[in-house]
């Protein structure tokens, strides 16, 4: 049986398209975090949004890295 070179090309588009929805949805979580932060515990020097959104941010562009790097190390 000899295995189909299509079906591992579908599983790489696969992994890619689920990429930009978790980009979004640890994003969104670290923001959601930030303002709940931001109305419980005020600070004056602190801007938990803004801080959390740039580790977000960080946080899923190293996912993003890591996923790439993955899916080309696979022949």
């Amino acid at each position: 049986m000899e295995k189909d070179p299509n079906k591992k090309q579908n599983n790489k588009w696969i992994a890619l398209i689920n990429i930009p929805i978790q980009m979004g949805v640890i994003i969104f979580l670290f923001s959601y975090l930030g303002t709940w932060l931001d109305e419980n515990h005020p600070s004056e020097k602190i801007y938990y949004n803004k801080v959390l959104v740039m580790v977000g941010v960080a946080l899923a562009l190293y996912n993003v890295i890591r996923q790439v790097n993955e899916i080309n190390k696979t022949k």
